[in-house]
């Protein structure tokens, strides 16, 4: 007889990794499905033709891909992504995406989570409050750094969300001279600069070692163990714990559910092709938003035609992805300030710098609007994509002695130091994610279908923010300015399309990311969200996912027949 477990959880990133986790040190029994594989912690490397041109963590576009419809001359067009190559697979490992990211986190400011009662109802937007407030989340907030590893230096702004603690467990990973330059940069301008909290250790913890400053963090899996990935900050120790089945290469198909609840999942081994069953008291879907609703959608039966827990018929629409842009300017050598050029030139150091000061922008007397966050940090070190920017001069291509010489004085006469904000994009009805009526995947699925459509307020704030940026630059000597935003979203950060509340007939969830329509079916990945802030998602992912571990535990304490 098959085994019956307390928990199967779908996905193992940051969300699924978190409930595994908390679910097997309070003791109950919890298969992990993954539809990739597992790659171990020593065998991660930094070949970036592997990672980030071949594609070797992410699912081949002709086998596994997504249909795109955007709007071209006021006409809905639609392109699957095996013909434009534009890849909506985020880190198909144990672990997730969490393996490659940069590790910049950030807190939800307490008006994120009202943003209606803040701001009020914006034309076009499909905008309302959070059904819990930022003091629930945040005892949440202070778990995930403690548990995970978060290093970080607390300092006092205006803008900075509120804290139970008053510093982070471990100090901010070493940094590069250039911060003496930025930060001098930034008062001169009236801009209080703030040390970004990272998901990197500073110091040794456990068996994970601290950060060795290979210059290739994000993009990259961590072969010491620093960065706190799902991977190894929560599956390591729940396998640790004899309560965890890890199943990589385990691709699930479909929820087979009753009237009243999910009875099993039906999953496919990617390597064998053989199909299996397995049964839960209760299943934890965490698959990436867009894939999460693609999943419940593929789930539809006569009991719930539409998709599991889609009586509100919300599911899968208010997709939000992360609005904002990016911008940079080049640090030479011959007009350098501050700081020695070779200090400047040392590899692996972090930049570690933000900016919340235009986080909110009333102040700036444009209206009452949201503003955001910014990141600083250098040029990604890749090799290959840092040469390739050097082959046009203008409009022209360089080639032979030219190049040559274009390509020495970029690697050795200059550092491109770059920005990246992040903004609300904000949640309307042409943003959503679907099923494709004709297209299917390599196991029988159909893929899912994701319109997107930004809101004009989203570039409006980005672009003021830009501007703002390249003040910055220009106040560090800074040269080649330039900065761009663009209503194409970074296919890395998705929300949303599984919406909490406290409205059955508007939401799909409840507070705790429980289904309305299905007690024994919880959603804990970012769908949840129903506006996204002005930050990366992964610290409110993580958290949000140990706050609902926290209420999966108590129900399943009670032994209710519905689990």
């Amino acid at each position: 007889m098959s085994q019956v477990y307390d928990a199967i959880v779908i996905g193992s990133g940051a969300s699924g990794g978190a409930v595994a986790h908390q679910l097997c040190q309070a003791g109950y029994k919890v298969a992990l499905l993954e539809k990739g594989h597992l790659i171990r912690r020593d065998e991660f490397s930094k070949d970036e033709l592997a990672y980030c041109r071949r594609d070797i963590i992410t699912p081949s576009l002709f086998d596994e891909y997504h249909t795109i419809e955007e709007r071209v001359d006021g006409k809905w067009t639609q392109t699957p992504t095996y013909d434009s190559g534009w890849s909506f697979w985020n880190g198909n490992i144990v672990g997730g995406s969490s393996n490659l990211m940069s590790g910049m986190l950030h807190r939800m400011h307490p008006d994120d989570f009202r943003l209606l009662s803040k701001y009020g109802e914006i034309e076009g937007a499909n905008v309302v409050d959070w059904p819990i407030g930022y003091e629930e989340m945040e005892p949440y907030y202070t778990m995930a750094e403690e548990l995970v590893g978060i290093s970080g230096k607390v300092e006092k702004h205006p803008y900075a969300p509120p804290r139970s603690t008053k510093d982070f467990p471990q100090p901010p990973t070493e940094e590069n001279d250039v911060v003496k330059l930025f930060d001098k940069s930034c008062r001169a301008l009236g801009i209080t600069p703030l040390v970004t909290p990272r998901a990197v250790l500073s110091r040794d913890k456990g068996d994970r070692k601290a950060c060795y400053y290979s210059n290739f963090c994000g993009s990259y899996g961590c072969s010491s163990g620093a960065k706190s990935s799902s991977r190894e900050a929560l599956i390591r120790p729940a396998l640790a714990t004899g309560n965890l089945a890890l199943k990589s290469n385990t691709h699930v198909k479909r929820l087979i559910s009753n009237q009243e609840r999910v009875t099993s999942v039906e999953t496919i081994d990617t390597v064998t092709g053989k199909t299996h069953n397995l049964t839960a008291r209760l299943f934890v879907v965490a698959a990436q938003a867009h894939e999460s609703a693609r999943l419940l959608l593929n789930s539809a039966n006569t009991f719930h035609p539409d998709g599991l827990g889609n009586s509100s018929g919300e599911l899968g629409k208010n997709l939000i992805f992360s609005a904002g842009g990016s911008g940079q300017g080049v640090l030479r050598k011959k007009s350098l300030k501050k700081i020695s050029f070779d200090a400047l030139m040392q590899r692996g150091l972090f930049v570690n710098r933000s900016v919340l000061d235009w986080y909110f922008m009333d102040h700036w007397r444009r209206g009452k609007m949201k503003g955001g966050l910014v990141e600083f940090m250098f040029e990604h070190q890749n090799n290959i994509s840092r040469a390739a920017k050097t082959r046009y001069s203008g409009n022209k291509l360089r080639w032979g002695k030219a190049l040559g010489t274009a390509l020495v004085e970029r690697f050795t006469e200059g550092k491109s130091i770059r920005f990246e904000l992040f903004n609300d994009w904000l949640p309307t009805d042409d943003c959503f994610v679907s099923l494709d009526p004709k297209r299917e995947d390599k196991y029988g699925m159909p893929v899912g279908k994701l319109r997107i459509s930004g809101h004009p307020q989203d570039l409006k704030v980005a672009s003021a923010i830009s501007e703002k940026c390249e003040e910055i630059l220009k106040e560090m000597g800074a040269e080649e300015i330039y900065s761009s935003v663009s209503a194409v979203p970074p296919q890395n950060l998705v929300a949303g399309g599984c919406r909490f509340g406290s409205d059955p007939k508007k939401s799909v969830l409840n507070k705790y990311c429980q289904s309305h329509d299905i007690p024994n079916l919880y959603v804990a990945d970012a769908s949840f969200m129903p506006t996204g802030g002005s930050t990366p998602y992964t610290w409110t992912i993580y958290a949000n996912a140990l706050r609902i571990s926290d209420h999966i535990i108590r129900e399943l304490g009670k032994g209710r027949r519905i689990l």
